[in-house]
């Protein structure tokens, strides 16, 4: 239901008044960054890089510039995070989002724009022109409630684009590993494959001079052929990997020629301590913040909505009149005379709304359920956050200790079981088909090696991840695991 209530006030000069000294005081400026402090404080404190927000071809020019510099050497992981942080277009598109929360924040800071009408009618003895300047009183009122619910809303905006950043640090950090380890596994099978090889053509020769059968000579050919075809699906998944670590990077063109490492980074000889892993979690998840942020924004839209249940608005409008009229009376000498008369009026106008058939209960409702479902995301994902930390904390702790386990036990045995086998082998203690056997189980041994340091690494990531934000990996290695007569290091 609409009421408008006109007064007659001759003045309307104290609009001025509330516009300039009430209004204007709250106004918000742009950040010099682009509201970018929360993102480049977590690079810097939690990934030890930096961001940069391109916004000119100068900036394109300084960070084509860095990202040279950091390719001209074999990629590291630290090297590799910087890289996406310079030059991932979607890492990019984030801080333009970021830049669209500032400006509505801005923008709720501004007082409302006043509306001005302007009517004219004319005819042949009269000329009415009326002017209105209509501005929202609850707009005016409201403004710096609205304004600290927009200002909660960017943080909210701020703490997920810091979040963006550490999620591209480690999910570059995981496909990192998974590409040097992919390549890991072809250089093993590689030297397997040439191994093979030496053993088939000796086979063949041996067979020729009849000191081996028909059947050992297959089965050794066999081998050399089964290995030559994991050897072939090995390099697609290392080709595989490598094009998803440069979407990571965001290169293109001749950058895709970088250089990776030849084996994934040696284990720590000690990993940290399960101490107050919780509590970090807790404190430091840029996540949370977020949530925060915005169940405080919506907890001041719900007072907001409250103190304005019962009329939704109050709009103001002064009104100026200037109307002209002509008559033409007897002038006592047979004839007539022309008369001018001019009117001026100026008012003032108030309309309001009041929601006659529910009393502003169902925006009332609105809030309070939006409110009670902000609060209870936050109340999840803290729950949540807990149990990431601790199951991240597993897995990084059991990938340590099983990787150290292949590299201490059962590598080291299959190599004694490999070298036994040769000289019973030397000796015809043992035939061909006990041989590739050992061969099989051998491979396999340093396929499982290499993937047991690879899950290490990216539980570490994820580790980290499930403590400041950036999304937790699962446990997901990726990639495809080679197996059966596939991988590994030294052959038969």
């Amino acid at each position: 239901m609409t009421v408008r209530a006109p007064s007659g006030f001759p003045r309307l000069s104290f609009f001025g008044g509330v516009a300039a000294s009430v209004l204007l005081a709250g106004c918000q400026s742009f950040s010099s960054d682009g509201g970018l402090a929360p993102a480049r404080t977590a690079a810097y404190a939690e990934l030890g890089k930096d961001i940069v927000k391109v916004s000119s071809e100068v900036d394109a020019q300084d960070v084509q510039f860095r990202v040279d510099g950091l390719l001209k050497r074999p990629l590291t992981p630290d090297s590799a995070v910087q890289t996406a942080l310079l030059k991932n277009r979607g890492l990019q598109a984030e801080f333009n989002e970021l830049g669209v929360f500032e400006a509505e924040f801005v923008a709720a800071t501004l007082p409302p724009n006043p509306t001005v009408v302007l009517s004219r009618l004319g005819g042949s003895l009269e000329l009415e022109i009326e002017r209105q300047i209509l501005i929202g009183l609850f707009e005016l009122a409201t403004l710096p409630a609205r304004a600290a619910v927009a200002e909660q809303r960017f943080r909210a905006a701020q703490f997920r684009t810091a979040e963006a950043v550490l999620r591209l640090g480690a999910e570059t950090r995981r496909q990192y590993y998974r590409t040097v380890a992919a390549n890991q596994q072809v250089a093993f099978m590689q030297q397997a494959l040439a191994t093979a090889e030496t053993a088939s053509e000796l086979a063949k020769q041996l067979g020729e001079s009849g000191a081996l059968n028909k059947l050992e000579q297959a089965r050794e050919h066999a081998f050399y052929q089964e290995l030559g075809a994991q050897l072939a699906r090995a390099r697609i998944q290392q080709k595989v990997e490598r094009e998803r670590l440069i979407r990571q990077l965001g290169l293109w063109g001749r950058d895709i020629d970088f250089r990776l490492p030849g084996s994934l980074p040696p284990l720590p000889a000690r990993i940290a301590s399960a101490t107050d892993f919780e509590r970090q979690a807790l404190e430091r998840r840029v996540d949370l913040q977020a949530l925060r942020h915005d169940l405080t924004a919506t907890a001041g839209q719900f007072g907001l909505t409250s103190a304005t249940r019962f009329v939704s608005d109050i709009e103001l409008a002064g009104t100026s009149n200037y109307e002209r009229l002509k008559s033409f009376p007897p002038d006592g000498n047979g004839g007539t005379e022309v008369q001018r008369e001019t009117l001026r009026r100026r008012g003032l106008e108030v309309e309001f709304t009041i929601p006659l058939f529910d009393f502003g209960a169902t925006n009332v409702r609105n809030a309070r359920e939006t409110y009670l479902a902000a609060a209870n995301r936050l109340a999840e994902r803290a729950v949540n956050v807990r149990s990431e930390a601790r199951e991240a904390y597993a897995r990084y702790r059991g990938n340590h200790e099983l990787a150290r386990h292949y590299q201490a036990r059962v590598l080291p045995l299959q190599k004694k079981i490999q070298d036994e086998s040769l000289l019973q082998y030397s000796g015809m203690l043992v035939d061909v088909a006990d041989l590739i056997t050992d061969a099989r189980a051998r491979i396999l041994s340093n396929v499982d090696a290499i993937n047991a340091r690879r899950d290490f690494w990216i539980a570490s990531t994820d580790l980290k991840a499930a403590l400041v934000g950036g999304g937790a990996g699962g446990g997901d290695s990726g990639g495809e695991t080679v197996t059966a007569a596939a991988a590994g290091g030294g052959g038969h």
